[in-house]
């Protein structure tokens, strides 16, 4: 028996768990937020953060003798930050983090520049967004030339923390999860584009080496094994421990669904963004712009203040809120792609006319949206059986009520814990066995599952596809051909 740590650095805070290597049983945890000021979206500029405060508040979580006694660490982190780095290894600025609408410029321009989405769907699996590191080069490049100039490395956040934590060797490693998330390494070759790196910078740069899953990228000093790494949606995916067959609904003010398939999606349509995990399978992803913010925005028109009292509400109608149907494109949507459309609310009769009844519309507008979305999935031959539900509102009676009907699956609730970091000590556990011989480089170690409620669609099965089609019916209506699955 031994214990290793994970480590998981978001755009907020570093959180750190120690794990037993066996059983994957947090033994104890650290954290500390970082010290930044929050970024500012109003000012539509990249958001800057210096990384010095990711090692400081990395030093605040570990303190107190965290890491005594661990053998190996694992590193998860925010993704699509990007860290330029000059030829002596030092930050030509601060790093580039998160979306920002100036870059959606850029973004516009990359597209153009490869002669189209389809382009990049084909070259990468993704076509340029904002938040994209490729995007971001770009940016630097037309609003910094000098920056960009200087710039000769290029890390990700996880990369830059596993390169400190060794001591800055020569060598810079990165993961499958990671690259894949950067807009210039291709999930269906496993190679990096240098081409697109070029295109969007100007000139070429370094890259870190991928190593696979199992892989350490090196040892400290002090004995202390440094696994791969990855991006935080890639670690908790492997904190949660998915397989195939598994699928993850993410409930935010927007929502994603993904789900591990063992090929790589090219989606010419760009529905898909096709991201690798951090196993050796891959992750297709599908993002709606509206989920939670539905809820809120119908929750405020009925003037309540929570989202509690709102699904209480809900609960009071039935299935198919008594024909009333609520598209809830709020913010336009992606998934279908209809960027400046507007919400729909169909079916108004004076015995649909109650508060209740517009509720609970809201909570199957939403999860109707995210079915749309997992049929995309669905529709390129990913097998979905269970639907794993994350965020704070999947613990919501109405969500709950409706979701496995809805999804048509057994639907998951995990209780909260910190998945990435979990699954950043899971991945430190595999390299570990691995380093030892006791572990395969193909099989990861065998971890206690995330514990959960667990929901079966049950008799419902056939309302909820009754009000599926209540809600595809309004949809083409409204908006026809609009989907295409």
């Amino acid at each position: 028996m031994g214990i290793v740590a994970g480590l998981d650095s978001s755009p907020d805070f570093t959180r750190i768990v120690v794990c037993d290597t066996d059983t994957g049983a947090v033994l104890r945890q650290g954290y500390a937020p970082h010290p930044v000021e929050a970024p500012d979206g109003a000012s539509g500029r990249p958001s800057d953060v210096d990384p010095q405060a990711w090692l400081l508040s990395l030093g605040e979580a570990a303190g107190g003798g965290l890491l005594e006694g661990v053998q190996a660490i694992g590193v998860s982190a925010q993704q699509n930050a990007l860290i330029p780095l000059d030829a002596q290894g030092n930050t030509v600025r601060p790093a580039l983090v998160g979306g920002d609408k100036r870059a959606q410029v850029a973004a516009a321009d990359l597209v153009d520049a490869l002669g189209g989405r389809e382009a990049w769907a084909q070259a990468v699996g993704c076509a340029p967004q904002a938040a994209l590191p490729v995007t971001k080069l770009r940016w630097l490049a037309k609003n910094e030339p000098e920056n960009a100039l200087r710039t000769a490395v290029l890390l990700q956040a996880h990369d830059w923390l596993v390169w400190q934590l060794l001591g800055r060797p020569l060598r810079r490693t990165t993961d499958r999860g990671g690259a894949s998330g950067t807009g210039y390494w291709s999930p269906a070759t496993g190679g990096y584009r240098p081409d697109l790196v070029e295109l969007a910078l100007g000139h070429h740069a370094m890259l870190p080496e991928v190593i696979g899953p199992a892989d350490a990228a090196g040892t400290t000093p002090e004995g202390l094994l440094i696994s791969a790494g990855t991006g935080e949606t890639m670690a908790a995916a492997f904190g949660l421990g998915l397989g195939l067959g598994d699928a993850v609904v993410s409930l935010g003010a927007s929502g994603s669904v993904m789900a591990v398939h063992p090929e790589a999606l090219a989606d010419q349509s760009g529905m898909i963004t096709s991201l690798a995990d951090a196993t050796g399978m891959h992750l297709p992803v599908v993002t709606t712009l509206n989920a939670v913010r539905t809820l809120r925005g119908a929750a405020e028109l009925l003037g309540l203040a929570d989202l509690e009292g709102f699904s209480e509400l809900a609960m009071k109608s039935t299935p198919g809120s008594h024909g009333l149907v609520l598209l809830p494109y709020l913010e336009g949507e992606r998934t279908p792609n209809l960027p400046h459309t507007a919400g729909t609310l169909a079916g108004l009769r004076r015995e649909s006319m109650k508060p209740e009844h517009l509720a609970r519309a809201a909570f199957e507008g939403m999860l109707c949206g995210l079915a749309d979305a997992l049929d995309v999935l669905r529709g390129r031959g990913v097998d979905v059986r269970r639907v794993f539900l994350l965020g704070p509102a999947a613990e919501l009676p109405a969500v709950q009520a409706a979701a496995p009907s809805l999804f048509g699956a057994q639907v998951v609730v995990p209780q909260p814990a910190d998945y990435a970091a979990i699954g950043a000590a899971r991945q430190a556990a595999w390299a570990l066995g691995v380093s030892q011989g006791t572990l395969d480089p193909r099989t990861p170690p065998a971890w206690q599952g995330a514990a959960a409620q667990v929901l079966e669609p049950g008799d419902e099965l056939a309302v909820g596809q009754a009000v599926r089609q209540q809600f595809t019916a309004v949809r083409e209506q409204t908006h026809p051909g609009a989907f295409q699955p």
